[in-house]
């Protein structure tokens, strides 16, 4: 079965953010489960950034919705997050294209700590907080990430014939 020129366009968004979902839940060995970057935050970024006219919050909030399901957490509060940077993401879209890769790695970790900090409130307020500095190492590790997964996302937008 052949896709049309849509149908290819609408598999490669739709593959990639099943992939960083996949990456998100797939086990890591207990010493390096600290340093999973945020998959699902980076490729919802870099969509934002991409074409902000197709992904925008409605995607981030469907995102961060999957996710409280699969990880079982407070019904929402991811939602809520992803909603925050896809928001924030495509308000400052036309800033961030501009910059170069290093400028938006440092961006984009500002973008995964805004994530953070409102996942912690929430966790914090039902007296679930993390109480170790590991808790921002998925942040450091996104954007050190952000230069490869950019450059590798990018070419299959171009292979996907997104414009």
């Amino acid at each position: 079965m052949r896709l049309g020129p849509d149908g290819r366009r609408r598999a490669t968004l739709i593959g990639t953010f099943a992939a960083a979902i996949i990456l998100a839940i797939m086990p890591f060995p207990v010493w390096a489960e600290p340093f999973r970057p945020d998959w699902v935050g980076l490729v919802l970024i870099y969509w934002c950034l991409a074409i902000p006219d197709r992904v925008s919050v409605g995607t981030g909030w469907l995102l961060g919705f999957i996710q409280d399901i699969l990880f079982g957490s407070l019904l929402g509060s991811n939602a809520l997050a992803k909603t925050l940077v896809a928001f924030l993401a495509v308000r400052l879209h036309l800033q961030l294209r501009m910059f170069p890769r290093w400028q938006q790695a440092v961006s984009v970790l500002g973008l995964l700590v805004v994530n953070q900090l409102l996942v912690l409130w929430i966790r914090g307020a039902i007296g679930q907080a993390p109480d170790t500095f590991s808790y921002w190492t998925p942040s450091i590790v996104g954007a050190l990430l952000w230069p490869w997964l950019f450059v590798i996302l990018r070419d299959l937008r171009r292979r996907g014939g997104i414009a």
